[in-house]
């Protein structure tokens, strides 16, 4: 996939699966995955050595936690953790949306060995 040849509904494509914490690759853009994702509860505490995390809340609100201070995020935000910077997202009041855009390969936990497999919707 490069690109898309038409328009991307993301409500759509949220609507195809409901596990958590599985990101779908959506598009792709220069390299990198666009992907929605469905979060609840607390991820692992995790960082990305080679590059950083973007977050963009669609639904619900995202807590990112970093060791010095949280980050809430609410519908329409968008954060980017720095690389290198340890984080954990942490969704406590139900179910969050999220569109996330890493580099296409990168693992979400930041170590491949424990990173959920990327699927294409």
């Amino acid at each position: 996939m490069s690109g898309t040849s038409q328009a991307v509904n993301l409500a759509e494509k949220l609507a195809q699966f409901s596990e958590r914490w599985a990101p779908r690759t959506v598009a792709t853009y220069n390299g990198h995955d666009v992907m929605v994702v469905k979060v609840d509860g607390e991820f692992t505490w995790h960082s990305h050595p080679d590059s950083d995390d973007f977050f963009l809340v669609l639904k619900g609100e995202l807590d990112i936690e970093l060791r010095d201070r949280v980050v809430r995020l609410r519908p329409g935000e968008m954060f980017v953790v720095p690389k290198g910077v340890e984080h954990r997202p942490a969704a406590r009041t139900g179910e969050v949306e999220i569109l996330l855009i890493e580099p296409t390969g990168a693992p979400n936990t930041g170590d491949p060995a424990t990173a959920a497999r990327r699927i294409v919707i």
